[in-house]
């Protein structure tokens, strides 16, 4: 079964080159939604299955890291007969612009969806210039 699609099935994360996975399970990209605001930017990502307990987001030199662990034991004396959902760990990194202000960084999990809200440094605020008439 393909499990990289647009139409709505979870996309497999791809690893690094360089990095080995150290699990032998799947680990799959959570769909985000990302939306700029004024003073923040908030990214919304999509991970079912995960709480506050079993997720990690890490910052290391502007790359912000979102890692998720999906506990897929079965009950007890229950056996899988049909499995038609990808179940897995989660994986997704973003690099961050010189325009967030790294140290006010929030996440929040509710019902397997990620908050995230990147607040904008002062620099990258808009502002309005106030322009005066010359004598």
């Amino acid at each position: 079964m393909q499990e990289i699609t647009a139409e709505g099935r979870k996309r497999e994360a791809q690893t690094e080159e360089k990095a080995e996975r150290t699990r032998q399970r799947k680990a799959y990209l959570p769909d985000v939604d990302i939306l700029e605001r004024k003073d923040e930017i908030v990214i919304l990502a999509d991970m079912p299955g995960i709480d506050e307990t079993s997720i990690k987001v890490t910052l290391e030199k502007n790359v912000l890291s979102i890692t998720g662990k999906v506990d897929t034991d079965l009950p007890k004396g229950h056996a899988l007969t049909v499995s038609e959902y990808g179940v897995g760990d989660y994986e997704r990194s973003f690099t961050l612009s010189s325009e967030i202000d790294s140290n006010k960084i929030k996440a929040s999990v509710k019902n397997g969806v990620l908050r995230l809200v990147l607040p904008k440094a002062e620099t990258a605020k808009p502002r309005t210039i106030q322009v005066r008439a010359e004598a």
